[in-house]
């Protein structure tokens, strides 16, 4: 099993740091995505999703939305995406990035356990988002 706190390289080759809040980065991104029910305090460009803890985000479009956005610039810049853990809600939102790659659902839950960390999508309910795909 793969940990957090490193980065991974999507099937389109992007690269994407997942790790937890709270333990400093190995290198400082160029923008980060954090998932949780407060805004870290970062002193690099960020954008932040409200997302309970196993549970899903508040605003679900939204979400999609700012996932794009990290999907998008980490074709040229270094991004990080992190919650307290950084295995449920991170690897869901890796597995989302994986699915903008083209991959389905069940493709690219598989693709961030095998890759990222095998408990990645923690919960049927981060399951079933993925599911439903963008938009919902």
């Amino acid at each position: 099993m793969r940990g957090t706190d490193q980065a991974v390289e999507l099937p389109s080759g992007r690269t994407v740091r997942g790790r937890r809040i709270g333990v400093p980065p190995a290198s400082r991104p160029d923008w980060g995505l954090y998932l949780g029910l407060t805004r870290p305090a970062v002193d690099w460009p960020s954008a932040w999703i409200c997302w309970p803890d196993f549970g899903l985000p508040v605003l679900r479009r939204e979400a999609w939305e700012s996932i794009r956005t990290a999907w998008d610039m980490a074709l040229e810049q270094r991004v990080e995406v992190a919650c307290r853990g950084g295995i449920g809600r991170t690897g869901t939102a890796l597995a989302a990035m994986c699915m903008l790659d083209g991959l389905t659902d069940r493709e690219a839950i598989a693709w961030v356990r095998e890759r990222y960390h095998a408990r990645a999508v923690e919960t049927p309910w981060q399951a079933t988002w993925l599911t439903r795909g963008p938009g919902r």
